[in-house]
């Protein structure tokens, strides 16, 4: 039984599955919403630029 969970933006069920292309949203429509909330920072990432990552916490690019 595939997973379902519930879209970001609308909170409709979504199947997990490959042939979703839209997964974790329900539509184009639903990942373009969300999109254009990052775009405008409706949502960001907590810190300040240039600041350091917390202690034990693991960069991206694999460095120290």
């Amino acid at each position: 039984m595939p997973t379902v969970v519930k879209c970001p933006t609308c909170g409709k069920d979504v199947v997990w599955v490959p042939e979703n292309k839209f997964r974790p949203f329900c539509s184009e429509r639903c990942k373009q919403i969300d999109l254009g909330a990052w775009a405008t920072e409706k949502y960001v990432i907590g810190g300040k630029p240039g600041e350091d990552a917390p202690e034990g916490a693991e960069r991206e690019d694999g460095e120290d």
